[in-house]
């Protein structure tokens, strides 16, 4: 039984990752500002506050000592400094979660991305009115400065700091309701609007993600599904596993951006989805993963038990088909 505290925890793969934890004997503390609703068991251990506040997460943690510390939230380099300053000599592991956009602000590299694609130029700041763009080129930058930071404080003072690094995760409780958005666009038996233009789908079912985080070592490691799909395979999986025959429609990609349609009418469109190589994590965690074809049908069930209505951006379906 160990110690471990989750900083974050409540949203998307938070509450599995705690029940995990709890499953396998763990005492439990989450650390979080206390805003999302919070349906962890009662046995969990909750501290608030802002993480991105050092002294507020200091004041927080005083004290503790904890075997295994899981970093949900971790997004720019002044927020790795922090935590790695407040939990030097009071944590026995740290695992931070971050993101293929590492990968994806790199110049030069091509898929699936390899951890030892990391170093090397970085691509320039896009500019502001690119908003999709510019919005992803920073969130990359950023976790690439917390990635930095982490590797400085694991070389200068042994900070034990592991990466993972993970593309999009498809997952029940994904408050972007992407899978979500597909699953019921088939179910109204109308067309799915797609560009004529797409990357490959390589993703990761969520609970993989838990089963990495219980098993992580090393410093930097991609976590990834095997299988490398079409986004139409990718798509007829869904359809499949909602029972309904595949309708798509393909539109010019900057007819569908000038109308803001993407990437609403179809997320898994978007150009800033990473692929990662899985070998390391196979290799140094013993990672298996769920192919797609047995992970899409259990998300499917669970996007069908919520209405349409409260997928983000399927308000707008009406607009989508309108278009010839």
């Amino acid at each position: 039984m160990g110690n471990v505290l989750v900083i974050g925890g409540t949203r998307n793969l938070g509450p599995a990752l705690v029940a995990a934890l709890l499953e396998r004997g763990d005492a439990v503390t989450v650390f979080n500002r206390g805003v999302t609703p919070d349906d962890l068991p009662a046995a969990v251990r909750r501290l608030h506050g802002d993480r991105s506040d050092e002294e507020s997460l200091g004041a927080a943690l005083r004290g503790l000592w904890f075997d295994l510390v899981v970093d949900t939230t971790l997004y720019t380099g002044p927020e790795a400094h922090g935590v790695a300053r407040l939990l030097e000599g009071r944590a026995g592991r740290y695992v931070a979660w971050s993101t293929g956009n590492v990968y994806l602000v790199r110049t030069g590299i091509t898929r699936p991305f390899r951890e030892d694609d990391y170093e090397g130029p970085v691509m320039d700041e896009p500019s502001a009115d690119r908003e999709l763009d510019h919005g992803n080129w920073a969130y990359g930058v950023g976790k690439r400065a917390a990635e930095d930071a982490l590797a400085v404080a694991h070389a200068q003072r042994g900070f034990p700091a592991v990466v993972l690094r993970m593309p999009m995760i498809n997952s029940e409780r994904d408050h972007y309701g992407r899978l979500a958005g597909y699953a019921h666009r088939v179910m109204d038996a109308w067309p799915i609007l797609l560009p004529h233009d797409e990357l490959p789908v390589r993703h990761v079912d969520g609970r993989d993600v838990v089963a990495a985080t219980l098993l992580a070592a090393g410093t930097a490691v991609n976590i990834s599904q095997d299988e490398t799909l079409t986004l139409e395979e990718m798509l007829g999986l869904i359809a499949a596993a909602c029972g309904r025959p595949l309708r798509v429609r393909r539109v010019a990609r900057t007819r569908l951006e000038a109308d803001n349609l993407l990437p609403a009418c179809s997320p898994y469109s978007d150009p800033w989805m990473s692929a990662l190589s899985n070998e390391l994590s196979r290799t140094l965690l013993g990672m298996h993963y769920t192919p797609a074809r047995e992970y899409v049908p259990r998300l499917v069930a669970a996007a069908l038990a919520h209405p349409a209505s409260a997928v983000p951006g399927y308000a707008r379906r009406p607009q989508e088909l309108a278009i010839g």
